[in-house]
């Protein structure tokens, strides 16, 4: 356990910055799989609509480390791709 003043507050900062990296991971699964499921219907029309929000949420969680960049890219190419595939 930690026995000085910093290393308290040095545990309470990792464990805020813990529950907010976590909650941005889950807001980036939620987003992949709802485009998921919107191929799977095969509905062209609803993905492009979804696609733009999708390429923003990705960016917004790949500036702040929770994913790379270049994850996020490569996330939305595929994606893309299917989308144009249907």
């Amino acid at each position: 356990m930690a026995n000085t003043k910093s290393a308290i507050k040095s545990i309470k900062k990792i464990s805020r910055k813990t529950t907010i990296n976590r909650s941005r991971k889950s807001r980036f699964k939620k987003a992949i799989k709802k485009m998921n499921l919107i191929l799977e219907d095969k509905n062209k029309k609803e993905a492009l609509t979804y696609l733009p929000k999708l390429n923003s949420e990705l960016m917004k969680i790949a500036k702040t480390g929770i994913i790379k960049k270049e994850n996020a890219a490569r996330n939305i190419s595929r994606i893309t791709k299917k989308i144009n595939s249907l």
